[in-house]
């Protein structure tokens, strides 16, 4: 009789080994659901009903899946009633209100301790808020027929899971870094729905480089929100400069950490078409440096607007402290340009 010399395996092992075929045919049945033939598979995650697939030579990135998340968050987008405006006694008259609250760094934290100075995501949100209604009462005496709210700017402190920016720059933060971005979101649809109800609201996405890829994925996330408002449209590219024409007036916004001041002028002049020569009034309202700069270039005011955070360790120690913190407005005349600033003040 010849020896049995074949290994015996533990009930333990059985187990494992039964798990792994149980897994291999839920597979297998993913695969064929999906159309996915199973040998270009390179791996997968599973537990319970739930598959991600990779497959071999393929790597999916946001730009892939966008249509399909988008497409998901539109039906399950809430539906809200077209505000009819009564057109103005004096149409001459009307004008645009820029709403920009920048840098508002959302998860920064900055410890009165150290640089007596209190930031966190509470007064975050509560400066901002305060700002934006402060803005809209001091321009209630000013006919408003549009409204450019000017999002991105650094609306996360950190771009990472480790507390990082985009480049790796780590930070002092408060809280997690998906609560930070429920927080913006909801900031974010509490301002527009107030916006709505005063004008139409244009909202135009600036990139930045403290959350470069979560800036843009909560762009995307607010718009997809609003999909279904006829009274809030949008301009969420990627692109660093964005150019809105309000009648005379040409007004850029970028963060302000790329292209020189100096070089905005003729950018402009390159990239915004026909509204350059059609337009008197020519404005580029910037971020990024939390404190006040204006001057002139080649006929393009360029503003750098106030931030509202607080400094943390980094900006005391160097020295970055004391510029007013607040949060920004501004009227364009729809023939005679800029005629107002609105400071909301902390």
């Amino acid at each position: 009789m010849k020896k049995d010399i074949r290994p015996r395996i533990t009930e333990a092992e059985f187990d494992i080994l039964k798990d792994i075929r149980s897994q291999h045919e839920a597979l297998s049945e993913e695969c064929e659901k999906q159309g996915i033939p199973v040998q270009d598979v390179k791996h997968y995650w599973f537990k319970g009903e739930h598959f991600s697939i990779n497959v071999k030579g393929s790597q999916v990135s946001y730009n892939d899946i966008k249509d399909v998340i988008i497409q998901e968050m539109r039906d399950y987008a809430p539906e809200y009633i077209e505000v009819q405006r009564e057109p103005f006694k004096k149409p001459e008259d009307a004008h645009l209100l820029v709403i920009d609250p920048a840098d508002i760094h959302i998860g920064k934290l900055c410890s009165a301790f150290e640089t007596n100075d209190e930031y966190n995501n509470k007064i975050a949100v509560d400066r901002v808020m305060q700002g934006v209604y402060g803005i809209l009462e001091k321009a209630s005496a000013f006919n408003v027929d549009q409204i450019l709210y000017v999002i991105g700017n650094d609306i996360l402190h950190v771009d990472t899971p480790k507390r990082q920016t985009t480049s790796g720059t780590p930070q002092d933060t408060d809280g997690m870094w998906y609560d930070n971005f429920l927080i913006a979101k909801r900031l974010h649809v509490e301002i527009i729905e107030t916006l709505r109800e005063v004008s139409n609201v244009y909202v135009q996405y600036d990139p930045s480089n403290h959350d470069y890829t979560n800036g843009f994925f909560l762009a995307d996330t607010i718009q997809s929100w609003f999909s279904r408002d006829k009274n809030v449209q949008f301009n969420c590219s990627i692109n660093h400069r964005k150019y809105y024409r309000y009648y005379n007036n040409l007004i850029g916004t970028t963060h302000g950490d790329g292209a020189k001041e100096n070089d905005l002028p003729l950018l402009m002049a390159h990239e915004s078409g026909n509204d350059w020569s059609s337009c008197k009034h020519k404005y580029f309202y910037i971020h990024h440096i939390h404190h006040k700069r204006s001057k002139d270039i080649m006929g393009v005011t360029i503003e750098a607007l106030r931030s509202p955070s607080g400094a943390d360790s980094w900006h005391h120690r160097n020295g970055y402290v004391h510029a007013p913190k607040a949060v920004e407005g501004f009227l364009h005349h729809k023939l005679h340009g800029q005629i107002a600033r609105f400071s909301h003040i902390f």
